[in-house]
């Protein structure tokens, strides 16, 4: 039995991200010969921009993480922008970022969202309709999250000594660009900077999703299919997301020069 409850709410927000990301290409052509604003007006926004990157790039040299999030919202700690030399983290650093991530205050109602359209589609039929079974759906949603979150980016990368975050590439055409982000999944850098095989995000993810399934979901899906299968889901679902990262500053740029015309 497949684990809907899981698959659907990444579904529909990988939809959105990859309608985004299509969108990339005709946005890139337009701003080949864009609309020149007044002077001054063109000089703020490169001076806004300019000031924010370099406050990005001064909190990243002096504690290897940032405050940026994605669509202005979601929490990146984790992604290495426009960055200099930045130390590698200690395994404390790695657990508080990740805390800070799986608890901040957009992630609680981002969760109900998900458990909304989980209670929506009646996904996982054990947990029940009306207010209970949200409630399950809800704990169910934030536990996955935070489970894998922790396995991923703090526990194995502080036992094999991996860096968990996402260094981005900036550089090059749409597909270069994509296919760097995707290979990411597959390949991560050792906290002393070489490349090596991203075991953190393989058997962390594969850990998580057992750990999960055979806990606190209905019986009926705790079977190895299913738990292969959240695997799988949450394998694509953070490739998707690596590949947002990779052109969120693209798109943060677009979004401010539109709003200093």
């Amino acid at each position: 039995m497949t684990n809907r409850r899981r698959l659907v709410p990444q579904i529909h927000f990988g939809a959105i991200v990859i309608a985004t990301l299509l969108a990339l290409p005709t946005l890139a052509q337009q701003d080949a010969a864009p609309a020149q604003p007044p002077a001054s007006s063109q000089q703020q926004s490169q001076q806004g921009e300019a000031g924010k990157d370099d406050k990005n790039k001064n909190q990243m040299e002096q504690s290897g993480t940032s405050k940026d999030r994605l669509f202005f919202a979601l929490p990146n700690f984790l992604t290495v922008e426009n960055a200099g030399q930045i130390p590698p983290l200690t395994a404390g650093q790695k657990f508080k970022v990740v805390a800070r991530s799986a608890f901040d205050y957009v992630e609680f109602p981002w969760y109900g969202f998900l458990a909304g359209i989980s209670q929506a589609e009646n996904s996982e039929p054990g947990y029940g309709q009306g207010a209970a079974g949200y409630g399950k759906r809800y704990g169910a949603a934030f536990a996955d999250g935070t489970i894998e979150n922790f396995w991923t980016s703090a526990i194995f990368p502080s036992v094999l000594r991996q860096d968990p975050r996402f260094f981005q590439l900036g550089k090059g055409g749409f597909r270069h660009r994509t296919g760097y982000a995707v290979s990411r999944i597959f390949i991560t850098r050792s906290d002393s900077g070489h490349s090596q095989f991203n075991a953190s995000e393989i058997f962390g993810s594969a850990i998580a999703a057992g750990i999960s399934t055979y806990s606190y979901h209905p019986h009926a899906d705790k079977t190895l299919s299913n738990t292969a299968s959240v695997w799988g889901s949450q394998l694509g679902y953070d490739t998707i997301t690596i590949v947002v990262k990779e052109f969120w500053p693209d798109i943060r740029r677009k979004i401010s020069r539109k709003k200093t015309r």
